[in-house]
């Protein structure tokens, strides 16, 4: 498995290079339509890769096995999470845009911040998925603290909301014990510059630390919710990466329309814990014998209701063609 490994490293690398390095090297204000066209290469690469999966998993190359020895289930436990991971991120794209408002970062530095945020949880989450899959394999145990939570997290986020903007003051504070900071809107948005010989950090660097620590948050409802996909690491890291890959696209393309997604909240409640309930109920015979394209059919449905509705509901109002600029 370590050449498989290696080239998802390296074909990770070279799509954050030509996104970041070529495609968008100069800070332009992201327009909804090539916004909406690099959403769908991403979903379209994300969905292909369960191509790759399934030759993997059904020839067994690199040693590459699951109990039922099938390619095809592979695939589709491969979708599954990939769905599951984008479907947990939209509601963290949500409270990025509230972050990116009380920041007042213009839209044409928000790639930059969300593309290093976005390589941070990365690297975070392929750190907790490889514990995870150790912990839960040798930890049978551990599957009713995760499902308990999952639903816990189901349950609470249909409560009010809380106001987003507690712990960026907390942050700030924080920071200033270390290092001084200053507006980036004066230093055209870098993370940090040097004034008076001095290291000082810039509030564009402070909004990526919140965003960084708000994908931490999320991951501890993501990464059970994957987890009760597939033990296979290769098959929970891949669709993991994939699906966060595209967010930054996704984001410019939801952050004018997230009104019209009144319901998704919802969907996502419920889905957190119908998957709580499945690891709570994984030694249960019925549970456990449900074939994976069944979650599959559940994950895709949920989502598709919470959408459905939303559209529905909000018929008829007017839909942003941008993201508001909260530097504006």
């Amino acid at each position: 498995m370590f050449l498989f490994w290696l080239g998802f490293f390296a074909l990770v690398a070279v799509l954050l290079f030509i996104d970041l390095g070529v495609l968008h090297k100069k800070q332009e204000e992201v327009t909804m339509a090539s916004a909406l066209g690099w959403t769908v290469v991403w979903v379209c690469l994300g969905l292909a890769f369960s191509g790759v999966v399934y030759v993997m998993y059904d020839r067994h190359l690199g040693g590459a096995t699951l109990p039922s020895g099938d390619g095809s289930d592979a695939a589709v436990t491969y979708v599954s999470a990939y769905l599951l991971e984008q479907a947990l991120s939209v509601d963290n794209l949500f409270v990025i845009s509230l972050v990116f408002a009380s920041w007042k970062i213009p839209t044409k530095y928000q790639h930059r911040v969300l593309f290093w945020g976005i390589l941070g949880a990365v690297i975070f989450r392929m750190s907790l998925l490889s514990g995870g899959a150790y912990v839960v394999e040798r930890f049978q145990w551990v599957f009713y603290i995760f499902g308990a939570y999952l639903a816990y997290s189901g349950v609470k986020l249909m409560l009010p909301e809380h106001d987003e903007k507690q712990g960026e003051s907390t942050v700030v504070k924080f920071l200033r014990q270390f290092v001084a900071i200053v507006d980036a809107k004066d230093h055209a948005y870098v993370f940090s510059v040097r004034i008076n010989g001095r290291r000082a950090l810039t509030t564009a660097f402070v909004c990526l630390i919140v965003i960084e620590l708000t994908d931490i948050v999320f991951a501890l409802d993501s990464i059970p919710a994957v987890m009760s996909v597939s033990h296979e690491p290769f098959i929970m890291v891949t669709s993991n990466v994939f699906a966060i890959l595209g967010l930054r696209s996704l984001y410019f393309v939801l952050a004018g329309a997230m009104a019209k997604f009144k319901y998704l909240k919802y969907a996502l409640a419920v889905l957190l814990m119908v998957i709580g309930g499945k690891m709570l109920l994984h030694t249960v015979d019925v549970i456990h014998d449900l074939p994976n394209v069944f979650w599959l059919g559940v994950i895709a449905g949920i989502l598709a209701i919470g959408v459905a509705a939303s559209l529905i509901a909000t018929r008829g109002q007017p839909l942003e063609a941008t993201p508001v600029d909260p530097a504006e």
